[in-house]
């Protein structure tokens, strides 16, 4: 893709009212945020489409996973105030990380398009992976001007007008997962996003300074269950946490009596890790709290020292047969068609040969305990910026010293 920040072209784009800048973001800035995504994301605002937005975060008891959309959205923020010509003039409307998998497609509109959303006037959109690589189709195509059509690339950044002169569409994505993050600009400050998490963060358990309160505590079920058609009662489909664990090749075990409670019973169990006929030794608070472990094993895993931890028989015992039933019985519970929730994640999680993610018990205990850490440094920095943010009513990076 050109790099349009040139000046010649950069004079252009902004008749066209858009912006595309190359290697916006670094790779290690897309990793994190892909972590988060696949860790925390509810189904999403059509089908086969997934989302994780910073209200959401909040109120799961991850509000620490926040902080590293801070500095990310002052630069976006600050870029699209320049180029734009609407310095100190925006707030931030919506933060989002989006990801489309198999089938997931939208056809030509403007993100003003709906009564309700014309207070939006600019959006910005981050990718996370590239076209070609992680993922097949989902193009992004401008209906006039130029540049028509943009190849999604791991880092690139576009920024437009959200009005008629950018009417868009994007591709069906005919394999993988693409992954955005987006944010939509405004200059009515009644639709501040950071007013709003002010207020949730004001109403969290961040006074709670336990190490418990890391955990992720999981809301309504219902916002985690995918299906495609409406389906309350969880007859059909899958839960998209046990689906991901599943595209990794795990499942879950209940270490309790739960006398094959139904789903929704099962949520906020504890649970521990089953690999093929190995139950991992450790038990989970939630399903919610073994994804984020094991997906920041697929972010840090092979950088992770497990010298300092035994040898994988001492982490993980196999499974009797009447385990095995339970955790048949509980998969069929989660996964109601699993042939649909491999078709939507599975091409999602291999390393473009058909290979499933494992790297062994013993870099599994070292991601347990260095995702406490990471979690625990990220709460400490948004436990130290809250009282500025309190004051300004306004979320930025705040420097806190040695």
């Amino acid at each position: 893709m050109e790099n349009w920040t040139k000046m010649g072209d950069e004079v252009e784009s902004r008749q066209r009212r858009r912006l595309i800048l190359g290697n916006f973001l670094t790779p290690e800035e897309c990793r994190e945020l892909e972590f988060i995504h696949k860790s925390c994301c509810t189904v999403g605002y059509r089908p086969n489409v997934f989302s994780t937005t910073l209200l959401h975060l909040v109120a799961t008891n991850s509000a620490h996973l926040i902080m590293p959309f801070v500095p990310i959205r002052e630069r976006l923020k600050e870029k699209v105030e320049e180029f734009f010509g609407c310095d100190y003039e925006l707030f931030v409307e919506f933060t989002g990380l989006i990801s489309w998998t198999k089938g997931a497609s939208i056809g030509w509109h403007s993100d003003d398009n709906r009564p309700y959303l014309k207070q939006r006037e600019f959006t910005a959109v981050c990718y996370l992976n590239s076209y070609g690589v992680e993922f097949g189709g989902g193009l992004f195509h401008f209906q006039d001007g130029e540049p028509k059509t943009i190849s999604p690339f791991c880092g690139d950044c576009v920024m437009y007008t959200a009005d008629s002169d950018n009417v868009h569409s994007v591709d069906e994505v005919t394999n993988g997962e693409r992954l955005t993050l987006t944010l939509w600009f405004t200059r009515d400050s009644s639709h501040d996003e950071d007013a709003k998490l002010l207020s949730l963060l004001s109403q969290s358990h961040l006074h709670d300074r336990f190490p418990e309160s890391c955990l992720p505590q999981p809301p309504s079920c219902n916002m985690y269950w995918f299906s495609p058609e409406d389906d309350p009662n969880f007859k059909s489909g899958f839960d998209i946490c046990w689906a991901r664990l599943h595209a990794l090749g795990y499942d879950i075990y209940f270490p309790r009596d739960h006398s094959f409670s139904e789903y929704p019973d099962l949520f906020s169990q504890d649970v521990q890790l089953v690999r093929g006929n190995r139950l991992f030794y450790q038990e989970f608070e939630n399903i919610l709290h073994l994804l984020q472990v094991v997906q920041f094993l697929c972010w840090k895993g092979k950088q992770l020292d497990s010298t300092n931890f035994k040898g994988d028989s001492s982490y993980a015992e196999y499974l009797s047969p009447e385990r095995n039933v339970v955790v048949g019985y509980f998969k069929s519970e989660f996964l109601k068609d699993d042939v649909l929730a491999e078709s939507v994640f599975s091409s999602a999680t291999s390393d473009g040969k058909g290979n499933q993610h494992w790297l062994g018990w013993a870099k599994l205990a070292a991601a347990a305990a260095a995702w406490e850490d990471y979690a625990t440094i990220l709460r400490r920095e948004l436990l130290g910026s809250l009282s500025h943010w309190r004051n300004s009513q306004s979320i930025y990076s705040v420097s806190l010293g040695s």
